[in-house]
């Protein structure tokens, strides 16, 4: 652009909402700038060096769908399509270590699902017709609760939907809203055995959604403070027009954006008067440092336990606990040695527990109630230069890695309108 600068954004945390808001800006030549208040980016989205187990580990386990399309245009914008690895097909593992069942369910790859008539693909006990009760989440109305709508003591709720409804919405079927999990099944078992293929990150979260994006917002420019918590917002005309950290006043020139990526508590302190999401459920992911086959998918689900879902890695065992608020306030060590018997009865481990790190995570997302969602703010604000991205926002999804890069992806459009 001869004789021209590019028009400057300035976004407020590093997470992944606040960097898709940031490639999509950078892309049209907008030149950003991240304040991050912690050491690095990524948020919840991060891998780090454990001392204790002597082991990089993922901040939390995250599993992605093929059907997920946000994620997958982020990681092609940012060079980074091969950094997700998962199986060739779509399939999910379960086992039931009450019982020792052990079963997998293998969804047929096109639209139509013939798989349901096929009793080694499905859930056990189930018939073909019992997932015809997945259409009732198309007539979800705005109270209606995935319990409410699904549970009918029968083993494909039990065994399937109940698990998957957990980990989609970080909340208990019976207050999770059925229009949030409709969305999600919409998009992918819905659309077929190719829209759910399971992905996770190859080698870290870092390495797959955080650097690669990084490096390529520094080769067009874009700068990442981090250690720069950004304390209140000067606000002159209807408009930002600096940003107070304790480093000092950033200004924000006339013509010059602010996005706002932090989390709903954060951004409710920072703009006195927005309403968010006040309610939030908890997520426990304990990191046992062991070897272990990673079987056929990476993954296992686990139902008559407390582990949910166990990622196996080089080095690492890793278990996910959704919904947690019950069980975050006990010690560490009382909830490794509530899991541990799950994943030895699950992967066939000796009995002694290896060394541990359990990551509690209070606030990892906001309820999925019908409360919550009322709450969930748009993407515009009532300053004309500012805008809110984040998996809190109204993205019509639950807190998701989808939600996220969706929501700044939103806000970069508005912006690039204007």
């Amino acid at each position: 652009m001869t004789g021209a600068h590019p028009t400057g954004v300035h976004i407020i945390g590093a997470g992944l909402a606040g960097l898709a808001a940031a490639v999509s800006l950078a892309a049209a030549g907008r030149m950003v700038t991240l304040y991050e208040a912690g050491p690095a980016a990524g948020g919840r989205c991060r891998s780090y060096f454990d001392r204790g187990l002597g082991c990089r580990i993922d901040n939390g386990n995250h599993l992605v769908l093929s059907g997920n399309r946000a994620v997958a245009g982020y990681l092609r914008q940012i060079e980074a399509r091969d950094a997700l690895a998962g199986p060739a097909e779509p399939l999910f593992p379960f086992v039931d270590v009450a019982s020792g069942e052990r079963w997998t369910v293998r969804p047929s790859r096109g639209r139509l699902p013939w798989w349901i008539f096929r009793a080694g693909r499905r859930v056990p006990a189930t018939r073909a017709r019992d997932y015809l009760k997945l259409l009732a989440l198309r007539r979800a109305r705005d109270g209606d609760t995935v319990a409410a709508l699904l549970d009918d003591g029968g083993a494909l709720y039990k065994r399937l939907l109940e698990p998957l409804a957990i980990a989609a919405l970080n909340t208990s079927p019976q207050t999770g809203l059925a229009r949030l999990m409709d969305a999600v099944m919409r998009e992918t078992l819905l659309r077929g055995g190719m829209a759910c293929l399971p992905r996770y990150a190859r080698i870290g979260l870092s390495e797959s959604f955080v650097d690669p994006a990084l490096a390529w917002l520094a080769a067009r420019g874009g700068r990442l403070l981090t250690g720069r918590r950004v304390a209140g917002l000067r606000v002159e005309a209807g408009r930002v027009a600096a940003l107070e950290t304790p480093e000092g006043a950033a200004p924000v020139a006339a013509g010059e954006s602010v996005v706002m990526a932090t989390s709903s508590p954060v951004a409710a302190d920072l703009l006195p008067g927005l309403v968010t999401p006040d309610a939030f459920s908890a997520i426990l992911n304990i990191h046992f440092a062991a070897e272990a086959p990673p079987g056929p998918a990476g993954f296992l689900g686990v139902l008559g336990g407390t582990a949910e879902w166990i990622f196996v890695r080089p080095g690492t065992v890793s278990v996910t606990v959704s919904a947690a608020n019950e069980l975050v306030d006990l010690p560490a060590e009382t909830i490794a040695a509530r899991v541990w018997p799950d994943v030895r009865a699950a992967l066939a481990l000796p009995e002694a527990m290896p060394a541990v790190r359990v990551v509690k995570e209070r606030r990892a997302t906001f309820a999925a109630t019908a409360a919550q969602d009322a709450r969930r703010p748009g993407t515009r604000t009532a300053l004309h230069n500012l805008v809110l991205a984040g998996d809190w926002t109204a993205t019509g999804l639950p807190a998701t890695i989808e939600g996220a890069i969706r929501s700044g992806r939103a806000a970069a459009d508005i912006l690039l309108a204007q």
